[in-house]
């Protein structure tokens, strides 16, 4: 008889997850998946691309209805079909309109929620996060009846955002609170040559800014947004893209232990033995994750343990950073600062846009910063999560991997 599998979670990792355990052990698990949303699995990674016009709605499907079909798993989504309570004396799931199912192991991968800041005025008409399709359309109805847009966030979705709202023809600012865009990802240099790159394309920039205020229309729509130092920028639509946060409250509700994320350990697995989690809604030795690249490791690891070969350990690795806007490429890797212990390489050519900055510790390649030639981004990656001695090839290191006569 088969052992029954719920799946809280119909995004990217979840069912990463599910076919990763269907590839191994396609015939152990009578499989159940509730979904808040109204569809099948997308790649939430391309919205940006779908915001801007590179592709629709259509091509980021990765699981559609028949895909579930034909593997014989039960699909609940839908705005109704969010699991609102964890039974775990039962085993069971209840989803908010009634529906429920057993489990004899649960897999939750809730991802996460975008954090809404504590500003007046954010539950205004016209204010909107970055996450979802539903965003998306709201954004895209936005950009053929209006025409100013305020992006609050200078880290990697708030620039996807205003690339993907300046291309669909809006007078689009970023606001950002620091002097440096993607001050996470890219050290000051990088950043002045993204912010140039996108100001040519029509983006304008309001950097080391406090935001004071959403200020309301007469009936209730955003017109505008104040800033600490008195200014103001009218506004159609305010896009919040500062962040996500462990989506957790079912786990917390159900008793698991959480901190800033469901705990688990290195199999997957929370305190809980017969519940795994994978995702964004994780936290592994301290660590909570926001890119996909974790996420599809964690997926493997999580589906060994689920087929009973149980031979897998999830290890954090570096995560590299990439900006999803056509043109422009930039990369970045590991700890990009460096310290007082650590070295920099610094290679510039103003004329052709290019900047690396590599950060070499006690022999060993740490950090990277690549904008304008991304082409070795993966080998200083390799090199970096390999821990390999690179005192042979220093001199050449930054001019890349053929330089130095290595593939």
């Amino acid at each position: 008889m088969k052992k029954r599998l719920v799946v809280i979670g119909n995004g990217m990792a979840g069912m990463r997850t599910v076919e990763e355990l269907l590839a191994a052990a396609p015939d152990q698990y009578e499989i159940t998946v509730f979904g808040a949303e109204p569809y099948g699995n997308y790649n939430r990674i391309l919205l940006s691309s779908v915001l801007c016009g590179e592709k629709n709605l259509g091509d980021i499907v990765i699981n559609d209805r028949e895909w579930y079909d034909h593997h014989g798993i039960r699909l609940h989504a839908g705005e109704t079909k969010a699991v609102v309570r964890i039974d775990r004396a039962k085993k069971q799931v209840h989803a908010q309109d009634g529906t429920s199912a057993a489990y004899d192991r649960l897999l939750i991968a809730t991802g996460s929620n975008a954090v809404k800041p504590a500003l007046p005025g954010n539950d205004l008409a016209g204010v909107v996060s970055f996450r979802d399709i539903a965003d998306v359309k709201t954004m895209l109805a936005y950009s053929r009846s209006h025409s100013k847009a305020v992006v609050l966030g200078g880290g990697l979705l708030g620039l996807e955002a205003a690339n993907g709202l300046v291309q669909r023809g809006m007078d689009v600012t970023v606001v950002h609170n620091n002097e440096v865009l993607l001050n996470r990802q890219l050290d000051k240099p990088a950043a002045k040559l993204l912010q140039a790159a996108l100001v040519k394309r029509g983006i304008h920039f309001k950097m080391a800014a406090q935001t004071q205020a959403l200020l309301s229309d007469a009936q209730g729509h955003i017109r505008a947004v104040s800033f600490t130092d008195g200014s103001e920028l009218p506004c159609d639509i305010f896009v919040m893209a500062v962040g996500v946060r462990p989506n957790i409250s079912l786990a917390q509700q159900a008793g698991l232990y959480c901190e800033r994320g469901i705990v688990v350990n290195d199999t997957l697995q929370s305190y809980d033995p017969s519940i795994y989690a994978v995702g964004e809604c994780i936290q592994h030795r301290g660590d909570t994750f926001g890119l996909v690249a974790p996420l599809f490791e964690q997926a493997k690891v999580c589906a060994n343990h689920l087929s009973a070969d149980g031979t897998a350990h999830y290890l954090t690795l570096p995560t590299a950073t990439k900006l999803k806007v056509t043109g422009i490429n930039l990369f970045s890797v590991g700890n990009f600062l460096g310290d007082a212990h650590s070295e920099t390489i610094h290679f510039t050519d103003a004329t052709l846009g290019v900047y690396k900055k590599l950060v070499i510790k006690a022999g060993k390649l740490v950090g990277a910063v690549l904008y304008g030639d991304t082409a070795d981004g993966s080998w200083y990656q390799e090199l970096l999560e390999q821990g390999q001695d690179i005192a042979g090839i220093r001199e050449g290191l930054v001019f890349g991997k053929q330089y130095v006569g290595i593939g």
